[in-house]
């Protein structure tokens, strides 16, 4: 797993986010650091499908039921309305991250840097809602969601 963050940040500085599978178990951590101009998310799952891409969004509601799917996790954070995707006319939008690649051992780790959102309560603020991982990788272009499948594995942002 990633290390503690550095000790000058502060509390509100930094976030985690514990990660559940469809089964409802614990599966994996995210340490979200904020930044001059975005956050970064370092991260560790397991019980991924090995050897594949696989979507990484910020959801807009900041629940995980296993239950439905991880349904109550809303839709992708979207507060400038803009298209889904990072190939698209009118796009990325807030929630769209860059696909992940699951290692052959069934574990993500990555790190990745989102400028486009915030640790604060401002509009693009992402404390309180969800991080998902999606069963495929993301097409960049499909509405609203990228084509990304199933939600696989869903983390409420602390």
């Amino acid at each position: 797993m990633t290390s503690a963050p550095v000790l000058a940040q502060t509390a509100s500085q930094t976030a985690m986010a514990e990660f559940v599978g469809k089964d409802g178990k614990s599966n994996g951590r995210a340490m979200l650091t904020a930044g001059k101009n975005g956050v970064l998310i370092e991260m560790e799952i397991s019980g991924l499908p090995a050897g594949k891409w696989v979507a990484f969004h910020v959801h807009e509601t900041g629940r995980c039921d296993p239950a439905g799917g991880h349904e109550s996790a809303g839709g992708h954070f979207n507060p400038t309305k803009a298209e889904h995707g990072f190939l698209a006319a009118n796009g990325p939008h807030a929630g769209d991250m860059p696909n992940q690649y699951v290692g052959q051992d069934g574990v993500l780790r990555a790190q990745v840097f989102n400028s486009m959102v915030r640790l604060d309560d401002s509009t693009t603020g992402i404390r309180g809602r969800a991080l998902m991982i999606h069963a495929r990788s993301d097409d960049n272009r499909s509405q609203p969601s990228g084509d990304a499948g199933e939600r696989l594995a869903c983390a409420v942002i602390q």
